[in-house]
């Protein structure tokens, strides 16, 4: 479907993965890998936002996402992008241009199909502030966590006190592993849903992603145990070099004594740094309040801490100026 041109580019919005271009897949939350695994997940629909230039070669994209929330509220349908897209030759062609070009893309094409769309994960603060704006998103403030695992061990960042907590759990006989059978599997499902029952912002999606995730190279799902009980689980994505924790869930009150929450993030952790992965980042870590328990948890293995834009465009226009005026700057 043909959008736009600006300056001999031209974007075009992609619905069927057959049609993509060849695409650069390096960025998994951009690849046209990620596009087929939304495609063929219930309640996820992807749309890749791509700009050629006048010779048909492509020098951008950038993905956004559907879902469905019909489980919840009927009428509630959001978008997603996770991250600017992806570029192919700054020297020639200005980022801010491109990114503007397919942010309205998407914009225009999707804000009749949804109640927001809400852009996250940019690499900074400040990218595409000026075309967000434009497009009438409001920034709200949130928080980022990124754990450098290449140029010290895990082991170096964290307490004595943390420390000899995962080394009580460990000869209590919790243990962490990649999930390989159905049995894991179910029991990852189940507590990843029972722990984010009662939250509803967070959307947990159907089993097959997570089991096509299980199966590709893009990522990997985990389960820690204590005497062949799943006690927590995590989903990780794997992009460009770094690793991504997607999905956690712990049962913290059941088993306080052996730490779920810790082992599941630790063991996860020691993994990427095993695998060789530059950094572990954490993807929602949640809003800047002085006191968040969750960022003081992640904090505690050592990560840097960094404030960042989360970007909210509702369709209904009232709502969308009064929630403007309500976290303006």
């Amino acid at each position: 479907m043909y959008l736009c041109s600006m300056n001999g580019l031209k974007t075009t919005i992609y619905r069927n993965y057959e049609e993509l271009p060849a695409l650069n897949d390096a960025n998994f939350f951009h690849s046209p890998r990620l596009f087929k695994m939304m495609r063929e997940t219930p309640r996820q629909k992807p749309y890749m936002a791509v700009v050629t230039n006048e010779a048909g070669e492509v020098v951008s994209h950038m993905l956004g996402i559907i879902r469905y929330r019909i489980y919840l509220f009927p009428l509630l349908i959001h978008c997603r992008v996770l991250g600017e897209g992806v570029y192919y030759n700054d020297d020639l062609y200005p980022r801010d241009q491109l990114f503007g070009m397919m942010l309205d893309a998407l914009t225009k094409t999707l804000s009749s199909r949804t109640f927001y769309i809400e852009v996250s994960n940019l690499s900074q603060k400040m990218t595409g502030y000026k075309q967000l704006k434009q497009q009438h998103f409001f920034p709200v403030h949130w928080m980022s966590i990124h754990n450098s695992l290449h140029s010290h061990a895990p082991e170096e960042r964290i307490s004595e006190k943390l420390q000899k907590r995962i080394d009580n759990a460990r000869q209590k006989g919790v243990v962490t592993n990649e999930v390989q059978t159905e049995e894991d599997f179910k029991a990852f499902s189940k507590l990843l849903r029972r722990h984010n029952l009662l939250k509803p912002k967070r959307f947990i999606p159907d089993d097959l992603f997570f089991r096509k995730i299980m199966e590709s190279e893009d990522g990997k799902l985990f389960v820690t145990k204590y005497h062949q009980r799943v006690i927590g689980c995590a989903a990780v994505a794997y992009s460009e070099g770094n690793a991504y924790l997607w999905y956690s869930a712990f049962r913290r009150k059941s088993y306080i004594t052996v730490h779920p929450d810790v082992m599941t993030i630790w063991d996860t952790m020691q993994d990427c740094y095993q695998k060789g992965f530059q950094h572990m980042c954490f993807m929602d870590v949640g809003l800047p309040f002085q006191k968040n328990p969750f960022r003081e948890f992640i904090l505690r293995f050592g990560g840097k801490e960094q404030s960042s834009f989360r970007w909210f465009r509702f369709s209904i226009r009232w709502l969308n100026g009064l929630l403007t005026w309500l976290y303006r700057e």
